[in-house]
């Protein structure tokens, strides 16, 4: 995901969002060994995490949920809103499915829990940083649960119905958080024609990016839960 302020190519630009000293500069420490990381900024809440995502342009949000002032679900919002390149990454205390789901209708890419490993912190980033999604393992269950048990307004077989078996199969491996280069390469095909298949699953599924598909995915069933 490229920055629009001419950051050095292959470099992930990261903004640290936590009304916590503490944990800030633990996040930092995890990631200040990686070379293809740099921290362009911190913010202690809400407010200030919207006002420097939208002058900073970071690639990416490590956003906590817990704000001061402004909530994290609405800053991510606004984030999103401002700064539509920039993808979020939520690390909290907070794996309560209605608090998943809720992150991802805001407009999320990715939920830690902060018990969540250093490696795995930094494989998140990589991954929503290249387009992806990630969740860890007790996330992802709390997020297929919630799903369950959420009356939807409609049913999503039926949008589901006009995929061909082809695009049905790339909505799964996008949904398991794979990049496009990664799908051409499991199914033995271009990139481009991945990012075809990408364009069409958008405008038949009437969603948003690859949190709207990875929602879709496992509102109709798609994905183990």
């Amino acid at each position: 995901m490229p920055a629009e302020s001419g950051s050095r190519q292959d470099v992930i630009r990261i903004l640290i969002v936590d009304d916590h000293a503490v944990v800030r500069e633990g996040i930092r420490h995890v990631l200040s060994s990686e070379s293809d990381f740099e921290v362009v900024g911190e913010a202690a809440g809400g407010e200030a995490a919207v006002t420097l995502a939208e002058s900073l342009l970071p690639d990416i949000v490590i956003l906590d949920l817990s704000m001061p002032d402004v909530p994290g679900l609405e800053a991510a919002r606004r984030i999103r809103a401002r700064a539509p390149r920039t993808a979020i990454l939520v690390l909290s205390i907070h794996d309560h499915q209605e608090y998943v789901l809720r992150s991802i209708e805001a407009g999320t890419q990715g939920y830690l829990r902060k018990d969540s490993s250093p490696s795995e912190l930094r494989n998140a980033i990589r991954a929503v940083a290249e387009g992806g999604t990630f969740f860890s393992a007790p996330v992802a269950r709390n997020l297929s649960l919630a799903i369950g048990k959420r009356a939807l307004d409609e049913n999503p077989g039926a949008r589901g119905d006009s995929l061909t078996p082809r695009e049905r199969h790339v909505l799964v491996e996008i949904a398991q958080g794979r990049t496009n280069k990664e799908i051409a390469g499991r199914l033995g095909v271009s990139v481009r024609t991945i990012e075809s298949h990408r364009e069409s699953l958008l405008k038949k599924l009437d969603v948003r990016g690859t949190a709207g598909l990875t929602r879709f995915a496992i509102e109709a069933g798609l994905l183990a839960p």
